[in-house]
């Protein structure tokens, strides 16, 4: 029996390690209601010995979606004491997840814990796919459209979706923010999008690497007249070697100054 290529090159998920909600082992009852009802948000951090690059910025995420969906603050003092008790003593470095359901419509934290996790180093090829994702601004539960037209570009041998309006818009990538270099200023599509952390902690910083910056629409049919791209997220920084049939250059010194310019980002304790 032969195998598909999907089934040879997509690895088995790392299995997760904890799962605990408000600070207890999650019971079978409790994890009815993420699984059956696709209501609530989330935050993902790379953990490293015990501290998270741009924990505040996780932090004021999770509080501000809490209010505007659930109409509660979420005490940032709160989610590090859970995330502190799911890594335990044994675990310093994880990928983590702080989930925020609310069943009866009072919030109730899940924290996931998975092995650590980075950004592929391989410049990434992306495929525009006419999809947005619904109330953009928050990292919401509910990735369907993202997680089939993910898989849709990974069967025309790409390796993840680029979103963007049926006008051609770009928005953003499936699971990252992308950003574009025209050889002067680094270019963020002003479209509806999440501002991911790392975006966050990158964007006020560039200009300490003498790189200027700005937002304007950036559109399908306008690709060519940008020399290079990347995407970020919270495993970190990687270029862009393709958007379907475009092609882009790998700006060795400009990723080079933002990989020093992320790691310039302090890491927070939890």
């Amino acid at each position: 029996m032969t195998t598909s290529p999907e089934l040879r090159t997509q690895p088995e998920p790392p299995l997760v390690q904890r799962i605990e909600i408000d600070g207890h082992p999650a019971t079978a009852e409790q994890l009815l209601w993420p699984a059956l009802v696709n209501d609530g948000h989330f935050t993902a951090m790379q953990v490293r010995g015990g501290r998270v690059r741009g924990l505040g910025v996780h932090l004021a995420r999770l509080d501000s979606a809490t209010r505007e969906l659930f109409g509660r603050e979420l005490d940032g003092g709160r989610v590090r004491e859970l995330v502190r008790h799911a890594l335990g003593d044994d675990i310093a470095d994880a990928s983590v997840r702080v989930y925020v359901h609310a069943p009866g419509g009072e919030p109730r934290i899940m924290v996931t814990v998975r092995p650590p996790a980075e950004m592929p180093a391989a410049a990434q090829s992306l495929m525009s796919v006419p999809y947005l994702r619904p109330v953009p601004h928050i990292k919401h539960l509910g990735g369907f459209g993202q997680i089939h037209y993910g898989r849709l570009a990974r069967r025309a041998g790409f390796d993840d979706a680029l979103l963007t309006g049926t006008d051609g818009t770009v928005s953003e990538g499936a699971v990252a923010n992308i950003v574009f270099y025209d050889g002067t200023d680094v270019v963020l599509p002003d479209a509806p999008c999440l501002a991911g952390t790392t975006l966050q902690l990158l964007e006020p910083r560039l200009g300490d690497a003498g790189l200027r910056s700005r937002r304007a629409p950036v559109r399908l049919a306008d690709l060519a007249s940008y020399a290079s791209a990347f995407v970020m997220n919270s495993q970190g920084i990687a270029p862009v070697r393709r958007i379907d049939d475009t092609d882009f250059t790998v700006d060795e010194k400009l990723m080079g100054a933002l990989a020093d310019l992320y790691a310039s980002v302090p890491w927070e304790a939890l």
